[in-house]
């Protein structure tokens, strides 16, 4: 028998607590509810959930410094829930750790996909990634999700270390820029390339020794990057 999947839902408004857990609810998922960042912390310490919902508007811990702490010990998957719609917050918001967003108002058709999206790819991760490789100059420990060149450790992102992740599995071999931010934000990213060149800059300068004349995470031109382990 499957395992019912547990959801930490962080709102504060009760009418979309009601509402939004009423839908989790009748599709199958154990739900959880904080109605403030302080207690969405210390519910997933009690109890870490499977998935997060996220709304940005808290009181006092606004959702993004929740999701920037909850970055901090977990990798569980974080879906936020914004107003906000320009590319400059959409980028904000993966830049700190959430793994996809859901503009309001939105359907709960939606909702749901991206959930089931977000669960299927984090199962994906955990099952198949596990224990440590070398892959090149670089050492990958996924049990502890650390980074190594040489005898140096190399601090990333979630996102970072999903990102260099995804080029280790595929070593040498380039990948499109629509594979990539398919993999790391899902298939409603695929038209949003600068959420992967702010990322990929990010993690040139951790491990490259010269970000500006890449070695390791190369550019192949007009079609996407090569992670080089020769």
């Amino acid at each position: 028998m499957t395992q019912q999947k547990r959801v930490l839902l962080v709102d504060d408004d009760l009418s979309i607590q009601r509402s939004l857990s009423s839908l989790l609810r009748s599709r199958g998922y154990a739900v959880d509810v904080a109605a403030s960042g302080e207690s969405a912390l210390q519910a997933i310490a009690d109890r870490p959930p499977d998935l997060v919902l996220l709304d940005l508007g808290l009181p006092l811990l606004d959702g993004g410094e929740v999701c920037r702490q909850i970055r901090d010990t977990s990798a569980v998957p974080i879906i936020v829930l914004t107003a906000r719609n320009t590319e400059t917050d959409k980028v904000s918001l993966l830049d700190i750790g959430a793994d996809d967003y859901v503009t309001k108002p939105f359907s709960p058709a939606e909702l749901l996909a991206r959930i089931r999206v977000a669960l299927r790819r984090n199962a994906a991760d955990e099952e198949s990634l596990i224990g440590q490789v070398e892959v090149g100059a670089f050492t990958i420990d996924f049990d502890r999700r650390r980074v190594h060149r040489g005898a140096v450790e190399i601090r990333l992102t979630p996102k970072e270390f999903q990102l260099l992740t995804l080029f280790a599995r595929n070593a040498d071999r380039a990948l499109t820029h629509r594979e990539i931010l398919k993999n790391i934000w899902g298939a409603n990213a695929v038209d949003q390339p600068e959420h992967l060149w702010v990322l990929i800059s990010q993690l040139r300068k951790k491990i490259e020794p010269d970000p500006s004349k890449p070695k390791y995470l190369v550019s192949e031109p007009w079609f996407g990057y090569r992670f080089v382990t020769e």
